[in-house]
């Protein structure tokens, strides 16, 4: 026997439903205790599709029926009753009784799922009538979509997230990447529109960084899908940099505020208030997220009183134009504009005339972060300070941006990459440093305290890479500015680094003195940062010479700078540097101890440039103890951490001599087809795996054997 059909309205699907397991599941399970169910979420983002999948695995509960009204072309509120009865079927005649009231006539002894789909430019209307047909009956459950909640009593709400879209700083892995909901929805609705395509090796990559920047939303990626029938995946990402423009076709049977993303987009903003409209707009400077207090400082001002910006910030939550973002701190709230709303803004905001003035604002608020963290480092703050730079790094990227493009604002952009230099090192952005650093010096060539800072940052940028003829040339350019203008801090910095381009040059008996003067400098300007930096390569210098009592001496001294201050990022370094002397005296199992202490802290505040140290250091241990496959699992780890930083695979220059001495005892004990098997195992760890795998000393113990080794009585030069 044919089963029954289903009783209502529903449309059937004309293309698949892909993804979104996890919501439709909370859905159904909502609706089983909720008589309200609303769906919240940003424009294009999927809520109509969802609903309507979660009213088909819930209908067989409602005998009466499942019934889709759908109100996105219902512009009178007077006509909202009307539209509800007549896709029930309901006939009003003209009388006494209101079309509400006889809708909770009809409806009383019924037991029915009334599916309203986009409710957001209704609310006030929509809240009243379900409000009353809750009262009026108590088998009917009603599942709403909206850009914004309701706001009536009993409401549950469901916030529909964009689709998964593969971290496009982790591998791609084929497998994982079929099973992607962002991919696997382009690559279906790519299919649809030129037969045969399909995600391979070749275009992977590609696609991947199509969904990224679409942030995910279905409907942004359904309509670039739909390209492919006239140009390459590679193309599509190309014309992205527009893709409000770019993406201008979609459905014609659509209601038309749904055919394109500009078009969904245009209508939220028409539904927010005028005060709403301009904070959109001005909120769109902001790249990656803002917190309130930038919110008030940048957008502020110019009609809108900062005590209102909170009000206005909530609004615009609530019509699902920011959303709210986790903050790794959970002190503050963090808002997110997705890319297709940040780009409408940034449009409305060049019309209105306040966009010089805005992106100014912006500069300027992240300007003094940049400041306030130069400030803290070496103290007990770095670690909050170096996280918030973490979270800001777009926004502190968008005003240099700013800075090194509008005539007149150079320098400024090269005061803020002059006060980065800490994070671009300790972030293992030494590329990404040098890159706005050179920016930031062609243009602003006049001598100036900002550029012999900005000098000598790049300058130890460039001796982190092993680039030695630009650091040397930077650093006596930087001598030669601060001569000029009596900066006394930056003369002893160079002469700092003069000391260190010495020892990485392996002149080593060279080098002392000059770190010896620097550090006297240092002290004497009462600079504890110069200190520490002097005493870090008066350590290495003293394991280069094969003299672990002076190593440990320095080393102690650093470490007990350190901890006066309160300085735990500044910690690890030293932390390693104590392990490493150790290790050079004979202490091996001292040194293992203090190298694993000090990694779960560098990892917590991603300080990758001192986990690679850690990791190459392990490596050595290892190789020491006679554990050559994990010693050249550990090379491969930490081979490809210093190629993610731009450094030389080997390490810094004053590794590569323990590091080739570790390499070819491993080659040694292994051969060659066994240390290459386990090397590139090693290369293929993420940072996480290769840091648990460092972590866990016991995978080797029983299974490698051989002789334990002194370590060499030279370190690394």
């Amino acid at each position: 026997m044919r089963s029954p059909r289903p009783v209502g309205n529903l449309p059937g699907e004309v293309t698949s439903f892909v993804g979104r397991r996890r919501e439709v599941a909370q859905a159904v399970r909502l609706l089983r205790r909720a008589r309200l169910l609303t769906l919240t979420g940003v424009a294009g983002v999927g809520k109509t599709r969802l609903a309507l999948r979660v009213a088909v695995r819930t209908r067989e509960a409602f005998p009466d029926g499942v019934w889709l009204v759908e109100l996105a072309a219902l512009t009178d509120e007077k006509l909202l009753a009307p539209t509800v009865a007549d896709a029930l079927g309901i006939h009003h005649q003209q009388g006494q009784r209101s079309t509400t009231q006889t809708l909770a006539d009809y409806l009383a002894d019924k037991r029915l799922l009334l599916v309203l789909d986009n409710c957001e430019h209704l609310l006030d209307p929509c809240a009243v009538l379900t409000s009353r047909l809750l009262r009026a009956t108590t088998g009917v459950r009603i599942l709403a979509t909206s850009r914004q909640a309701l706001g009536t009593a009993g409401e549950h709400l469901l916030e529909v997230p964009p689709l998964p879209v593969p971290d496009l700083g982790q591998p791609v892995i084929p497998r994982a990447l079929t099973r992607g909901e962002a991919v696997r929805l382009f690559a279906e609705r790519a299919a649809l529109a030129r037969p045969g395509f399909a995600v391979d090796a070749g275009n992977r990559a590609t696609v991947v960084r199509i969904c990224h920047r679409l942030d995910g939303i279905p409907l942004a990626i359904e309509l670039a899908a739909l390209r492919v029938r006239a140009m390459p995946v590679a193309e599509i990402l190309i014309g992205l940099d527009d893709y409000l423009g770019f993406l201008s076709t979609g459905s014609r049977v659509a209601v038309p505020r749904a055919q394109t993303l500009r078009a969904a987009i245009d209508w939220s903003f028409a539904l927010c208030s005028s005060l709403e409209q301009q904070l959109w707009a001005r909120a769109s400077v902001f790249a990656g997220g803002f917190d309130l207090d930038a919110a008030e400082v940048v957008c502020g001002g110019m009609g809108i009183a900062c005590e209102d910006v909170f009000d206005l910030v909530a609004g615009l939550v609530d019509k699902s134009v920011l959303t709210v973002v986790p903050d790794e701190t959970d002190v503050r709230a963090r808002y997110r504009m997705l890319e297709a709303i940040r780009q409408h803004g940034q449009e409305r905001l060049a019309s209105s005339g306040h966009l010089m003035v805005v992106r100014a604002r912006h500069r300027d608020h992240y300007r003094q972060l940049v400041m306030g963290a130069e400030r803290e480092w070496l103290g007990p703050n770095e670690l909050v300070w170096f996280a918030r730079l973490r979270r800001e790094h777009p926004n502190v990227r968008a005003a240099l941006e700013f800075c090194l493009t509008e005539p007149g604002q150079a320098r400024a952009g090269l005061e803020i990459t002059a006060a980065l230099w800490h994070y671009w090192i300790r972030s293992g952005s030494h590329t990404e440093g040098r890159y706005w650093l050179d920016r930031a010096l062609e243009l602003d060539p006049q001598p100036s305290p900002h550029r012999a800072m900005a000098l000598k940052a790049s300058s130890w940028l460039a001796l982190l890479q092993a680039d030695m003829a630009t650091a040397r040339s930077q650093l006596e350019q930087a001598q030669g500015v601060a001569h000029q203008v009596r900066d006394e801090p930056t003369l002893a910095y160079t002469t700092l680094g003069f000391g260190v381009v010495a020892f990485f040059e392996n002149d080593v008996h060279r080098a002392v003195p000059l770190l010896e003067d620097a550090l006297a400098r240092h002290q004497a300007l009462d600079d504890p940062d110069g200190v520490w930096l002097a005493l870090f390569y008066l350590t290495l210098t003293s394991v280069a010479l094969g003299n672990p009592g002076r190593a440990i001496a320095f080393s102690e001294e650093c470490l007990a700078l350190c901890d006066s201050r309160g300085a735990s990022s500044s910690r690890n370094y030293a932390l390693w540097e104590l392990g490493l002397a150790r290790w050079l005296s004979g202490d091996r199992q001292e040194a293992s101890t203090l190298i694993r202490d000090g990694i779960p802290a560098a990892l917590r505040i991603g300080d990758r440039w001192v986990v690679a140290h850690y990791l190459e250091t392990l490596a050595w241990i290892a190789g020491t103890d006679g554990q050559h496959t994990r010693a050249a699992r550990l090379l491969g780890a930490a081979h490809t951490t210093w190629r993610s930083m731009g450094a030389p695979p080997s390490g810094p220059r004053y590794l590569a001599s323990v590091h080739n001495r570790c390499e070819q005892q491993a080659l040694s004990a292994l051969g060659d087809e066994r240390f290459a098997a386990a090397f590139q195992h090693g290369t293929r760890f993420t940072l996480d795996q290769a840091i648990g795998y460092a972590l866990d000393q016991t995978s080797e113990l029983t299974t490698q054997s051989g002789p334990h080794r002194q370590p060499p009585t030279h370190g690394p030069a």
